[in-house]
């Protein structure tokens, strides 16, 4: 790439002036020819020329030196003439003026020569580069929709007072694999109860990233029930919790009826999809109290518990559903849902640094390990896990939720092993929360905040409930706004809808992020995408006033606004 350079200031002004003499016929009166010319400190590359000829005269007439060959002649003869010059090299301008007999014999001319120091042809590639806008505001009069605003990158409108967004794609952070949502028991049980044609529509809008559609590219499913199915289970449950050790019993299709569908059509609208999938329980008879909820998985069982994640890994891909990586335990802290199960650190390590890794191994498993999936208010966890270089070596990457601690906390695990990557799995939005406040924190906090701080992913939790905030098992979520409202055939989109879509439409996986610059009251996030895209992710996470403000690329820039608690992506090639 040709090096930039942009003069800042002015080099100074040079005036010429060649002493007159009388036109051959004598009539007319005498003048003198000159010019000076400045740097235009506020214009990449560009040079500004003044006619300073004195007496009366009829024409001017400019060449630059550029090779064009002579100007029009121009009787405006006191503008200021600017050039653009986007390649370095000496240019010989010459000024011609014509007298009153507007003849070739009663001319004068002046050259001299400039020196633009610095190709900048590789920003004059950005001049005229359209972006596309799309914007959601708290107070929901604009729904993750496409601005008219006639955005196209162009010089000098950072000269206002404006705050100005720099965007810098040389500087480069982590790979992005996706955005979207928990795909549980309850949400494809409501998405599979639709008519065909309806189910299909809206899955076309989830998955797909033609027109409207806002191309979710990462899921999260549950391996066994979560609190938001119906009611508990696991793949392979025995009478009166009698061992099956073999797991003679083992069975997904049983169970799953409407996630195996559901994820199969997904697969079909988008093959690259990831999916991860974390237990919420093993099967109770390998539990230390023989139940959903609570309690922890006894180490006898742990080769069998290994195992069993075999198993489903196994069955899934024979369904034509690949995992892409698992958590041995949903929220491992966490042992009062229904279902859920206890797993220390210790545990966890024991766990995956001698059953889990090498049955993976052993059985030439590629689905990735990811460790604790908890609140970010205990890293010790993960990090105590990524401690054991036994354990580590099979390890991805660690995952978290945020119902506690800070998102700032992602990056001093990535920054202890940057060798490991972090993830963020879970969000829930609330049935009693506000629109504009649920936009804003979790924008600012998930969409901004976690990948800011190296998340290679972003996911909210639920992706569709009815309009009782069902199904669910008897203890588990009652409150858990879906993306979707599912009634029927109805579909209402809700807050985390919108949330994710202003980045899984555009961020696509393979994706990186790129540096912009951030404040407290206008946070941004920035992405180039496989196919060179670039992605800027602005908020105005004020309360009260709109922020005009610049987004400047390569040295060109575009001027835009956004009101308090609106958010807007923009993108351009």
């Amino acid at each position: 790439m040709r090096s930039i350079f942009k003069v800042l200031l002015v080099i100074g002004a040079v005036t010429l002036f060649i002493a007159a003499c009388n036109s051959d016929d004598g009539d007319a009166n005498d003048y003198l020819a000159g010019f000076t010319y400045e740097y235009d400190a506020t214009q990449i590359n560009t040079v500004n020329f003044t006619n300073t000829s004195e007496g009366d005269y009829v024409y001017i007439q400019w060449d630059y030196g550029d090779g064009e060959g002579d100007g029009e002649k121009k009787t405006d003869k006191t503008s200021v003439y600017s050039k653009y010059y986007p390649y370095a090299g000496d240019y010989e301008v010459t000024l011609t003026v014509w007298g009153v007999n507007n003849s070739s014999s009663d001319t004068k001319t002046v050259t001299q020569t400039i020196t633009i120091e610095a190709d900048d042809s590789d920003v004059s590639e950005s001049i005229g580069t359209e972006v596309e806008f799309w914007m959601t505001q708290g107070n929901q009069t604009v729904l993750f929709g496409k601005q008219e605003d006639n955005l196209v990158f162009g010089y000098g409108s950072e000269s206002n007072s404006n705050i100005t967004i720099d965007v810098d794609t040389t500087t480069t952070y982590q790979e992005i694999e996706g955005f979207g949502f928990a795909l549980t028991g309850g949400s494809a049980q409501v998405i599979n109860q639709m008519d065909v044609q309806e189910r299909e529509a809206l899955l076309e809008e989830l998955f797909l990233i033609d027109t409207t559609h806002v191309g979710i590219s990462y899921i999260r499913v549950s391996i066994g029930a979560s609190d938001l199915s119906a009611e508990p289970f696991t793949y392979d449950e025995t009478l009166d919790g009698q061992e099956d050790l073999d797991l003679e019993n083992f069975s997904i299709t049983e169970y799953d009826t409407a996630l195996i569908p559901v994820l199969q059509s997904i697969i079909e609208l988008n093959p690259d999809i990831k999916i991860l999938g974390s237990p919420w329980t093993a099967p109770i008879w390998m539990k230390s109290n023989a139940s959903y909820i609570g309690g922890e998985l006894l180490s006898d069982y742990y080769e069998v518990y290994a195992n069993y994640l075999v198993a489903y890994i196994t069955e899934m891909k024979n369904n034509g559903i690949t995992i892409d990586a698992i958590t041995p335990q949903n929220e491992p802290l966490h042992d009062g849902n229904n279902p859920s199960m206890y797993m220390s650190a210790s545990d966890q390590t024991d766990f995956i640094k001698n059953y889990l890794g090498p049955k993976f191994a052993e059985n030439n498993i590629s689905t990735k390990i990811i460790i604790y999936d908890h609140n970010l208010d205990n890293t010790a966890y993960p990090l105590s896990i990524l401690a054991d270089e036994e354990a580590a070596q099979y390890i991805e990457g660690s995952a978290f939720h945020l119902y506690a601690g800070d998102i700032s906390s992602l990056s001093a695990v990535y920054e202890a092993y940057p060798d490991k990557k972090v993830y963020f799995t879970e969000q829930w939005t609330s049935a009693s929360g506000d629109f504009g406040d649920d936009l804003k924190w979790h924008v600012s906090n998930l969409i901004i905040g976690a990948t800011r701080n190296w998340s290679s992913n972003v996911l909210e939790w639920n992706l569709a409930s009815d309009p009782n905030y069902e199904p669910h098992t008897v203890g588990g979520c009652s409150q858990c706004k879906g993306a979707l409202t599912i009634d029927g055939n109805s579909v209402t989109r809700n807050v985390s809808y919108y949330i994710i879509a202003h980045a899984s439409k555009f961020v696509r996986p393979g994706s990186v992020r790129i540096a912009s610059n951030t404040s407290d009251e206008l946070e941004t996030v920035a992405f180039k995408t496989p196919d060179g895209e670039k992605v800027l992710i602005v908020l105005n996470n004020g309360s009260s006033t709109e922020i005009n403000f610049n987004i400047r690329f390569n040295k060109t820039t575009i001027s835009s606004s956004l009101l308090a608690g609106a958010v807007g992506t923009y993108v351009w090639n």
